[in-house]
């Protein structure tokens, strides 16, 4: 065995055990609704995005396909669920089925299209896709509403019981246990042999494919998944704020969903989780601080965390620990 496929293995065996510490984000996100329901709509951008993030962070993080157009997926699930409920069937249910089946649909066939591809040529083209797929929305005003968007995106009860209710408790839950799926199945994914092969890809392709692994076709699958789950956000989004517009489309929902991930720290999974977070609470903050100024403290918050925190929050933190547990 190679030292690179020994090294990978061992990172496999080490992360698939569940530690104590790795509860505590759900205990924080379950006291964020116990303790600021005021706040549930903050707390569901939060949980939205961090799905969001980890979607990216399967395609980026662990298989090392550069992309700017993850937006794509997102899009295309909240325009999905829109569709579906303009067509009266407010089901969150099928919403969501529809959602995940179109982003899916999406992904491999672009995936098909584009993972033969490295580097510039495939960001380009990744980017290429949502901007052609943001100009259809724009122009088919008979289906997406345009510049206008879909309005009165409002879900049926989920189970005929729970009403998606103005506070925003049942879209809080709902949001949370699809995140919570949602990051089982990567998990999963991350600390299974698929993914011990598409760190191996990230770290070299050509060595991977040389010893029989199937690289493009692992590439694929991945791309797969990751956008059904990116389409699931869109449908979360579709059915929190009840309107979908081009901005789901857009090229700065990639970028924004790119520096959470460089933020918490990018190839595991924790990492999508804190950064994310992280960067929406301080948007909310900053914005209510300061209305006209608020992105250059984002940014300068980012530069400092990019320029001291290699590996993001969490490889800091990693630094900090290390550091604690030395001088003990």
């Amino acid at each position: 065995m190679t030292p690179l496929a020994q090294r990978l293995r061992d990172e496999a065996a080490a992360g698939s055990r569940w530690r104590i510490i790795e509860v505590l984000p759900w205990l924080i996100f379950i006291a964020f609704y116990l303790f600021f329901e005021s706040r549930l709509a903050l707390g569901n951008a939060v949980l939205v995005m961090v799905l969001f993030t980890i979607s990216l962070d399967l395609v980026m993080g662990y298989a090392g396909v550069a992309t700017l157009g993850h937006a794509l997926f997102f899009g295309l699930g909240a325009y999905t669920a829109g569709v579906l409920v303009a067509s009266g069937l407010p089901d969150p249910a099928i919403g969501l089925l529809g959602g995940i089946a179109v982003a899916a649909l999406a992904a491999v066939l672009t995936g098909l299209l584009l993972l033969h591809l490295q580097g510039n040529t495939l960001l380009m083209l990744t980017l290429a896709f949502l901007m052609l797929a943001h100009e259809v929305a724009n122009k088919w005003t008979s289906v997406t509403g345009g510049d206008d968007g879909m309005h009165s995106v409002s879900p049926g009860p989920w189970f005929g019981v729970f009403e998606f209710d103005l506070q925003g408790h049942t879209r809080y839950w709902y949001a949370l246990v699809l995140l919570f799926v949602v990051f089982l199945i990567a998990r999963m994914i991350a600390h299974s042999q698929f993914g011990l092969a598409l760190k191996g890809i990230r770290e070299n392709p050509a060595r991977m494919h040389a010893i029989g692994v199937p690289v493009r076709r692992h590439l694929v699958m991945i791309y797969t998944i990751a956008g059904a789950m990116a389409g699931v956000a869109g449908v979360l989004s579709a059915h929190s704020n009840g309107f979908v517009g081009l901005e789901t489309l857009s090229i700065a929902l990639s970028a924004n969903c790119l520096v959470m991930l460089v933020l918490g720290g990018w190839g595991r999974l924790y990492g999508a989780v804190v950064g994310a977070t992280v960067y929406v609470v301080m948007q909310h903050l900053a914005s209510n601080w300061n209305p006209s100024h608020w992105m250059f403290i984002v940014g300068a918050s980012m530069i400092l965390v990019v320029r001291f925190g290699k590996g993001g929050l969490l490889g800091l933190l990693d630094r900090l620990v290390a550091r604690f547990r030395g001088q003990g």
